[in-house]
């Protein structure tokens, strides 16, 4: 269980707090002022603060500033109080702090923002990737200078369109400053519209999947969105539908899909920038290996070679998912192209069939032009010749499509239509 910090000048309150917190099974340490939790929070890391506003010593606003400055703020940081204003509380979230608990504190609505801040910490703690100085082809460095760009435009909102499997929290974590709240819209089913639009003040409601939310979900939503501007939040959503999709066969608000579509961006899928799986690759299992998720492990450069040559039709999440079983499952410290080749062919067998199998001793260019016409031949074949269909299957546009069949030297002369 975890590891909780309860700071309060109280010693009624800190008895009370560490025997539920205890009885649920966390390890629960007290401090009675400020200078005793910096302490605290020197010896060790804890998973959870629970700090009071007023103390003697310095109020927890202060010392939540202090530990925003100095970069000790790595943990959620729940405030408490019995007499604080909405603009204290307000503050605190713009600083850094996940939540505000009011005393005296309810039972249920304790355990209920301790098991919230655990969770959205432990989803903190897995994250795998970062596009912060990642990816070397033109269209990953020309995206992410787009999200750059929409960052920095006002309090706008964002829609990020892309395929399944395109990890869109990693684009979305872009646009992230630290100490700046962010919550994720599906853990946002337990609270009042109220509590969330103050735990996100200030910060960013990220929805990962637009289009499935639930009716409860879409109804906080409605609501951050209608006060975007008096609680300076920003929406930054995902979705794989249209925003026409969405009003016409899903019977989304039309304002609302507007209010959240200020700017769209498209995230290129992984076949479009294929010269970076090597580096994404590698920084995955890397960061398996720091975690202690498996031994030391690395990719031999014909390994590399091969996840290069694929064609990932579930982007990123398939690349992850790929990564973490041959961290988990490679015969020694260096992975090579025959395991690759293995779990590529468990991975999608529709995508590596045995009799297209690549000829990983190769040159790479030779390699990944072999993959390509067999996945081009197999689609004209799949779809009777309909270069239109071929296209819209492959995500490409028909005259990139006619350029990269001519150039792989499959025959041009077949059904434009789509029937």
């Amino acid at each position: 269980m975890a590891q909780i910090l309860v700071v309060d000048d109280e010693i009624g309150i800190r008895e009370l707090l560490s025997e539920i917190l205890s009885d649920e099974g966390h390890t629960v340490r007290v401090a009675e002022n400020a200078t005793r939790a910096r302490e605290a929070r020197i010896r060790a890391r804890p998973d959870l603060v629970l700090l009071d506003i007023w103390m003697p010593d310095a109020d927890g606003i202060t010392l939540l500033k202090e530990w925003a400055s100095n970069g000790q703020l790595t943990m959620p940081v729940v405030m408490m109080s019995g007499h604080a204003t909405i603009d204290t509380a307000v503050e605190a979230t713009r600083i850094g702090a996940l939540d505000f608990l009011e005393k005296p504190i309810a039972l249920q609505k304790l355990l209920a923002t301790v098991k919230r801040a655990l969770a959205q910490q432990e989803g903190r703690n897995s994250k795998v990737l970062s596009i912060v100085g990642l990816g070397k082809s033109a269209s990953l460095i020309e995206f992410k200078k787009r999200v750059s760009h929409a960052a920095n435009i006002g309090r706008s909102t964002i829609l990020l369109r892309g395929e399944p499997g395109a990890m869109a929290e990693v684009y979305a974590r872009a646009m992230h400053q630290q100490g700046m709240p962010w919550i994720s819209a599906t853990a946002v089913s337990a609270q009042s519209t109220q509590e969330l639009n103050l735990q996100v003040a200030g910060g960013i409601l990220f929805i990962d999947d637009l289009a499935h939310l639930s009716a409860n979900q879409l109804k906080h939503v409605s609501f951050v969105a209608s006060h975007i501007d008096r609680s300076k939040v920003r929406v930054v959503s995902f979705s794989t539908e249209s925003p026409r999709r969405l009003i016409d066969e899903r019977n989304y608000d039309p304002t609302l899909v507007s209010r959240l579509s200020e700017v769209v961006l498209t995230i290129p899928p992984v076949r479009e920038h294929l010269e970076d799986v090597p580096d994404i690759a590698s920084l995955m299992l890397a960061q398996l290996v720091d975690s202690r998720f498996c031994p030391p492990r690395r990719f031999a450069g014909a390994a590399l070679a091969a996840m290069q040559a694929f064609t990932w039709p579930g982007n990123l999440e398939d690349v992850a998912a790929a990564v973490r079983t041959l961290a988990s499952t490679a015969g020694a410290e260096e992975i090579n192209a025959d395991e690759v080749a293995e779990v590529l062919h468990q991975f999608s067998t529709e995508n590596v069939r045995p009799q297209q199998s690549l000829i990983l001793d190769g040159p790479l260019r030779e390699a990944r032009e072999a993959f390509e016409r067999a996945y081009f031949e197999r689609l004209l074949d799949q779809e009777g010749g309909a270069i239109a269909r071929v296209a819209e299957k492959s995500g490409l546009e028909r005259t990139h499509l006619y350029r990269k069949l001519k150039s792989l030297g499959i025959p041009t002369n077949r059904k434009d239509g789509a029937s």
